[in-house]
């Protein structure tokens, strides 16, 4: 096919989709057919049919702009911009993986892949504070640089594009110019939708799809997110700092600072003795440097003997275990986790673990057990847990109570203080609304996180087992889940959180959304509910020990 022809094809197809349109208004409507309407629906037709063509030779000309290569820092990247049907920018960081960025709402999608690095610069930048010094300034002016010639690129050959595609396809200059005029127009939106609904702080809260091992490195610790991170500029910095480490080692991956003013728990819930669970905790918690466990129930799937062995491996994390009942473990359950040297049961009491005071609550009731009645109730769950908040209350006032008679007692009950609710049941969590500034629960097999108009936050893990044996009962497995919250070491109060779900190839590929804690110091207040009548009670039963 040569190309007078492709051009006569072309330009054939809007003129026939005009044509049969007419047509078959003029068949569905006989009014149509007025020489007045035939007009301005022909006009109207016409500029769909113009509007449409500069938009494909726009998008055909930026898809064949291609993108620019510039230098940030000591990080040779490539830049591309593309239309999306949502904004987004994403950093492709090989061998690592991908950081997305929901930056802006705009059609446009930035993406930055890192191309080489300059060995000799990196490693003058890691060893010499003066030229680290220097590096924000520099990363702002170069990527400035950067994304202007990428953006004039981009829009020239937008223009070009459907300029060109006007012309080929209407054969008339005039038409060209409208279809140009309708791109001018069209990009002009696009670049004063970006500039609105640009978000710099989306920076702080990546998502990250790669490999584990790396995810710490690249999304940074709690102290870059809530102090270096808070600035556009320091974001950046962290970022080719961390890719250039990365290049600079070859074969090993660049250390992970923890915060040594965090304290970083796992919560875990839902393993229904799914060994996959075991290698994500080591890993996470390795790679994490995590201080503390939490696991929120249904560890086992029927609390019986046999189970007992599998619980063994809490004893070879090396980390403390907080553990409290789920409603598919047993009282012989809780016993065979508290054999374990590093694990602490909590059921109705509290413990300080790594510096933070955690109050437990076994779940009140024992599935698997059939001859006991059992009481799902939703209203039930949560005045079981409201009246486990009071007495909580009374013996450990929260900080940051409004009450004044509880704030009279808060510097004398400081190192009292519940900082962590940990139950198994939502509705059992929501109980403590107002009591505890965190509450954790697992049970629905659906991560969720809810703030509650009392100032607390209650977090819901997803199975970390991937449900256990039930995931084989759909169609779509279940998502193997954990989440690492940042603790203030002196506050006691969440700063950040990783919500982390397993991928494909094992515990290796993770996909990480980085969540930051807007008020982390926010007062929490008991909520003014009128407590809903209970239609059975919610008391623990007595559990078999199955022994």
């Amino acid at each position: 096919m040569n190309f007078t022809r492709l051009t006569d094809e072309l330009a054939a197809w809007p003129r026939s989709l005009l044509r049969r349109t007419g047509e078959w208004a003029g068949r569905a409507a006989p009014w149509s057919r007025h020489p007045a309407v035939r007009r301005g629906a022909g006009a109207t037709l016409k500029i769909f049919a113009v509007v449409l063509v500069a938009g494909f030779g726009a998008w055909l000309g930026v898809a064949l702009s291609g993108g620019v290569r510039t230098p940030v820092g000591p990080v040779d990247v490539g830049m591309t911009l593309r239309p999306a049907w949502s904004g987004e920018t994403v950093v492709d960081v090989h061998p690592l993986g991908t950081l997305l960025f929901d930056t802006h709402d705009a059609p446009v999608r930035l993406r930055v892949t890192l191309e080489n690095i300059d060995q000799d610069q990196a490693r003058s930048m890691i060893e010499d504070p003066r030229l680290a010094d220097r590096l924000p300034a520099l990363i702002e002016d170069n990527l400035r640089e950067g994304l202007i010639s990428l953006i004039a690129r981009s829009v020239l050959f937008a223009f070009l594009g459907a300029a060109l595609a006007g012309l080929i396809v209407f054969r008339s200059l005039r038409t060209a110019l409208a279809a140009f005029s309708a791109t001018v127009l069209a990009v002009g939106g696009t670049a004063g939708l970006v500039a609105l609904t640009f978000r710099p702080q989306a920076l702080v809260e990546p998502r990250y799809t790669g490999i584990l091992a790396g995810a710490p490195s690249l999304v940074g610790s709690a102290e870059s997110i809530v102090t270096r991170f808070e600035s556009y500029r320091a974001q950046l910095t962290k970022l080719v700092s961390n890719v250039s480490k990365l290049y600079n080692t070859v074969d090993t991956l660049p250390v992970y600072d923890a915060d040594p003013n965090t304290i970083r728990v796992l919560h875990v819930s839902d393993i229904h003795i799914n060994p996959i669970a075991w290698n994500l905790i080591r890993s996470v918690s390795s790679q994490f440097k995590v201080n503390l466990i939490i696991d929120t129930g249904d560890l086992t799937d029927h609390g019986s003997r046999p189970e007992d062995t599998f619980v063994k491996e809490i004893g070879r994390l090396g980390l403390p275990y907080v553990f409290v009942r789920g409603n598919h473990d047993s009282r012989a359950t809780e016993r065979a986790v508290a054999r374990q040297k590093n694990a602490v049961v909590l059921d109705d009491k509290a413990a300080t673990v790594a510096g933070l005071r955690i109050y437990g609550l076994g779940d009140p009731r024992f599935t698997p057990d059939k001859t006991v009645a059992e009481n799902s109730d939703p209203n039930t769950l949560l005045a079981y847990g409201r009246s486990h908040a009071t007495d909580l209350t009374a013996a450990h006032p929260p900080t940051g109570t409004a009450s004044t008679r509880a704030a009279k007692k808060q510097a004398q009950n400081q190192d009292e203080a519940v900082d962590i609710v940990a139950v198994h049941d939502p509705n059992v969590a929501k109980g403590f609304s107002g009591h505890v500034p965190i509450a954790l629960a697992g049970h629905a097999h659906a991560r969720s996180t809810q703030l509650l108009p009392s100032g607390t936050r209650v977090f819901v893990q997803g199975s970390t087992g991937g449900a256990g044996l039930r995931a084989l009962e759909h169609e779509e497995p279940t998502p193997v889940m954990a989440s690492v919250l940042y603790f203030d070491k002196d506050t006691h109060r969440l700063e950040a959180w990783d919500d982390i779900t397993l991928g494909g190839l094992g515990e290796q590929s993770v996909q990480i959304q980085r969540h930051v804690e807007p008020d982390p110091e926010r007062t929490i207040s008991p909520e003014a509910t009128t407590a809903p009548s209970p239609t059975g009670s919610a008391e623990p039963t007595a559990t078999p020990d199955s022994d």
